[in-house]
């Protein structure tokens, strides 16, 4: 006779970070061979967030054995659907899984009066994967790539000279307010804006920076692989590209624009050049990057560089607020 069984969702805060640390362990195995990330640094972060015990979010048991988890944390009135990982057990499949937990912690976020607006992207989900969760709660997708350049195939195409105008330097702290404005400026009505609204205010594309600078969700920060252009005129800054090590010898960029009045000189094909270079002189073997599918010129410019598509995911959003920001779709360059 068969016994039946039923997955049990449960509160994240109810379990330690020792009770997690395996389940972690084999996302980070995940990320490493879907993605060439390494991922440690950033389970082990999460790891001290789990033992403070202030993470919302959910743990799915099978007969008392952990099988899956997802979490969110709050933006002021946003929320970021920040992972849902699960591993099959006897009873279910790692998907059936996910699904329960993201259905759960999607409805808290629903029945909570103070959010206006969530969000999520899960690099380790093929696109459609997940989807269901999400579109039966509302949810808008796009799709978005994940590149990857063989740096032993060697750099493509024409190169761009630098105008005599502008002078390419490399990143240091003092431009970071400058760097801030720069990203807040460039994704003005951009569909990037739509998926991410820390790049609707200069606020959060300060805070944008400072993740990517400071903590390790997006790597360790490259300051030697990340350059700015500025305009020798008006001193302004005119574009940057930022960098962060993702493993001992991938890359990953983080962050590229160009300022309007620049665009169309080739100067993001610039840019990527002098860091490609950069990184392939430093030893590194593969250089990765994530892009919206719709921001075709970006598409374009990366493929015409040598980079190929390693996986296809999905951006998922839904924005309550009645004055919500009408966004088109852009062409520009942007990472």
């Amino acid at each position: 006779m068969t016994v039946a069984t039923q997955l049990e969702i449960l509160d994240l805060r109810h379990f330690s970070a020792r009770q997690l640390r395996p389940l972690l362990e084999e996302e980070a195995r995940v990320w490493k061979q879907r993605l060439r990330w390494n991922y440690e640094s950033s389970i082990e972060l999460l790891l001290q967030y789990l033992d403070s015990r202030i993470l919302p979010g959910f743990v799915a048991l099978d007969r008392g054995r952990i099988c899956g988890f997802t979490f969110c944390v709050y933006e002021g009135h946003k929320a970021v659907v920040g992972d849902a990982f699960s591993m099959s057990s006897d009873s279910f499949t790692d998907l059936q899984v996910t699904e329960r937990l993201l259905g759960h912690l999607l409805d808290l976020l629903e029945h909570s009066p103070d959010v206006e607006r969530i969000e999520s992207q899960m690099l380790l989900y093929d696109s459609g994967v997940i989807a269901r969760s999400f579109l039966d709660a509302g949810f808008s997708l796009f799709p978005r790539l994940f590149m990857e350049f063989d740096v032993r195939s060697g750099l493509s195409g024409a190169r761009v000279a630098l105008p005599e105008f502008l002078e390419l330097n490399g990143w240091t702290a003092g431009v970071y307010q400058a760097a801030g404005e720069l990203i807040h400026a460039a994704y003005a009505g951009h569909i990037d804006a739509s998926i991410n609204d820390q790049y609707r205010s200069l606020h959060g594309s300060l805070r944008f920076l400072h993740n990517i600078v400071r903590f390790p969700g997006c790597g360790v920060f490259e300051a030697t692989a990340s350059w700015v252009l500025r305009d020798r005129r008006t001193g302004g800054l005119a574009g940057l590209v930022l960098c962060s090590r993702v493993a001992p010898d991938v890359a990953h960029i983080t962050q590229i624009c160009v300022a309007s009045p620049y665009r169309r000189h080739g100067l993001g094909r610039l840019l990527m050049e002098h860091c490609m270079t950069h990184l392939a002189e430093a030893g590194f073997s593969a250089i990765t990057l994530t892009v919206t599918e719709e921001n075709s010129r970006a598409v374009e410019l990366y493929e015409d560089l040598g980079f190929t598509v390693r996986h296809r995911f999905d951006a998922m959003v839904k924005d309550n607020r009645t004055d919500r920001i009408i966004l088109r779709g852009s062409s520009e360059l942007h990472g």
